[in-house]
């Protein structure tokens, strides 16, 4: 059984009825909401993650990236990361190793966390074949299979499939107007087998077979945009639509096997293409949950991707996207450290909570006004508790103003709010 098909049978498990409470939400209008797909709640069977809803009417999520390489390989330094995932407030985290014992990795991470964990078992994939000194040419579907199988078994939550690319939207591919082609691993990894080999992408053709495995499991499907754009230039085309057009067929046919889906979104989007895109992936995959990587709406900020990020982020989700894939300073660059994850988590945060705003969530204006509130009556622990980063906070405003509880080092004694109440405004 999974959440979605026991919503459909419109049982409240008890994962529902926390979620009720936290997202301030009746429990029947989530069953409804779940039963319809618009909300997906990853929670595999075999772990007990914390119950996190991603979806219509929650508020936004927080994704975060972490995870070895074939060049760096430090199973410490990714546990030191993924406790600041925990820290600094992501909801989920994606283990994306490529390098090292993956399985052990996996199993270590899913040990060491409560919060919901992802990956893309088709990396596992590949790495294997590397370690063997051969290409994903050498890839057999069932190899592909049983990873997702038996990562299922480890607890995995949730797991990006490519499934969307197939021989017809290859062909849209294959047009000559863009500029950076594929820049999603998965994506690049499945079109090379599928050009070298001839044939269908397994994981569209044997749909079926994976929503055995993710209905046993009860795994979330994220289905990944292996055409997404990596260059504004390249936003919106042919060759993302016509994947995109496949991925709600492949909602659909989830849905009606009772396996919880949600899918993926393009990477670079110029600002003001944003909103479009937003609303094209919600008509298209029938509402279903959208997981934003960034949007970036601009090629230029290398080593600042992550504010780069968080505008573009803040627009998609005020617009309805539900989950948002954090970018950090490496982004594009290198492999991030630990600074870099918790600047992407911080960023991504900040984007969600201006859409919660936006989007009237309840909580998330009521943060802002006891901030406002606090700022007035000079209540320092109240603004460090409830920032973002309240060590950040409390850090900067100890390093010069210590001893001026009633104003900053800013302003000094031409502060404005102390010089309104000295002049008998309250």
């Amino acid at each position: 059984m999974t959440q979605l098909s026991q919503a459909q049978m419109a049982i409240a498990t008890p994962e529902i009825n926390t979620i009720a409470q936290n997202e301030h939400i009746d429990v029947q209008e989530l069953i409804n909401l779940v039963c319809s797909g618009e909300i997906v709640i990853p929670h595999n069977t075999n772990r007990k993650a914390i119950a996190t809803a991603i979806g219509n009417r929650m508020s936004t999520k927080i994704n975060a990236n972490i995870g070895t390489s074939d060049l760096e390989c430090n199973i410490q330094k990714e546990l030191n990361k993924l406790s600041l995932c925990e820290k600094y407030g992501a909801h989920a985290v994606m283990d994306l190793s490529t390098g090292g014992d993956l399985k052990g990795i996996r199993k270590v991470m899913l040990n060491e966390t409560p919060l919901i964990l992802g990956t893309v078992p088709i990396y596992a994939v590949a790495s294997a074949l590397s370690a063997h000194g051969k290409d994903i040419r050498a890839f057999e579907p069932d190899m592909l299979f049983d990873e997702i199988e038996a990562q299922a078994e480890q607890g995995v939550d949730f797991m990006t499939v490519h499934a969307g690319i197939t021989q017809w939207s290859i062909q849209a591919h294959d047009l000559p107007d863009r500029f950076l082609g594929i820049v999603s691993r998965g994506g690049s990894l499945l079109k090379r087998w599928m050009l070298h080999s001839g044939k269908e992408n397994p994981l569209y053709e044997e749909y079926e077979r994976l929503l055995e495995i993710c209905f046993k499991h009860d795994v979330t499907l994220s289905l990944g945009d292996g055409f997404r754009p990596g260059a504004i230039h390249d936003a919106t085309d042919a060759t993302q639509i016509s994947e995109l057009i496949v991925l709600g067929e492949l909602v659909k046919r989830a849905r009606s096997r009772g396996v919880q889906v949600m899918v993926e979104g393009p990477g670079h989007v110029p600002y003001q293409n944003i909103v479009a895109n937003v609303q094209l992936e919600k008509r298209l995959c029938g509402n279903a949950p959208f997981y934003v990587l960034g949007p970036l709406p601009s090629d230029f900020a290398s080593g600042y991707d992550h504010i780069c990020g968080a505008i573009g982020a803040s627009l998609a989700a005020a617009a309805g996207a539900d989950f948002l894939c954090y970018l950090t300073p490496a982004e594009h660059l290198c492999l991030p450290d630990l600074e870099d994850v918790k600047q992407g988590i911080i960023a991504s945060r900040i984007a969600a909570h201006i859409a919660d705003i936006a989007k009237g969530y309840p909580k998330a204006q009521e943060i802002d006004d006891i901030i406002a509130r606090a700022r007035r009556s000079m209540d320092w622990e109240t603004i460090f508790k409830y920032s973002v980063d309240p060590e950040l906070a409390r850090k900067r405003k100890s390093e010069t103003s210590s001893m001026m509880n009633d104003r900053c080092s800013m302003c000094g004694n031409l502060c404005a709010i102390k010089t309104d109440k000295e002049q008998g405004c309250e």
